[in-house]
């Protein structure tokens, strides 16, 4: 597996366990915060859309912090409706994505800049490698805070001999733990 089909699976996946905990969250608590200094997830959505706008437009062309960002608004709670946030969320994804694609092998030691220091775009993507899970763990913790019930997006508490036993009763796989949880068919592969 190439570096970029490995990072294309963990940002998949982290996506994911965003995804999955906005279905279990009920609309007003989106935005609700915990106190003055504390951010709502639809505050962490903004702030993740922004910095994916910003980023992976014009990657090679421009600066990663572009001039029409304005990253202090993201920490203000602007979106009003679930629909917004997803929109928000998806169009941040679809770009970053959309990037990730677009990218070779070769592409990975061209420098660009973030505010106007050099990074290859290995160093880019490993950034967001770092900051992106980051946020989006403060969603799923929040969102654990606030469900009426929360379903485990991981291995349910209390559960994991279990899980153990599942995984080591089957023949070794060459199925990555991403691959399962981003297509459960994969599971049956070998």
């Amino acid at each position: 597996m190439s570096y970029l089909e490995s990072v294309r699976k963990q940002f998949a996946y982290y996506k994911l366990l965003g995804d999955q905990t906005f279905a279990q969250v009920d609309e007003e608590k989106l935005f609700r915060q915990y106190n003055e200094d504390s951010n709502s997830i639809a505050v962490i959505v903004n702030h993740l859309s922004g910095n994916m706008r910003s980023r992976w437009t014009d990657l090679f062309t421009t600066d990663g912090e572009k001039e029409w960002r304005n990253r202090d608004e993201e920490f203000e709670n602007n979106i009003t409706t679930k629909e917004e946030l997803l929109q928000k969320w998806n169009d941040g994804w679809n770009l970053f994505f959309e990037t990730l694609n677009s990218l070779q092998e070769e592409d990975l030691e061209r420098i660009i800049y973030i505010r106007n220091q050099g990074h290859t775009v290995m160093e880019a993507i490993n950034r967001q490698l770092a900051h992106y899970p980051y946020h989006i763990g403060q969603i799923v913790f929040i969102g654990k805070m606030y469900a009426d019930k929360w379903t485990s997006l991981s291995i349910p508490k209390g559960q994991s001999t279990t899980f153990n036993h599942d995984k080591f009763s089957q023949p070794r796989s060459k199925v990555h733990f991403t691959d399962e949880l981003l297509n459960p068919s994969n599971q049956q592969q070998a």
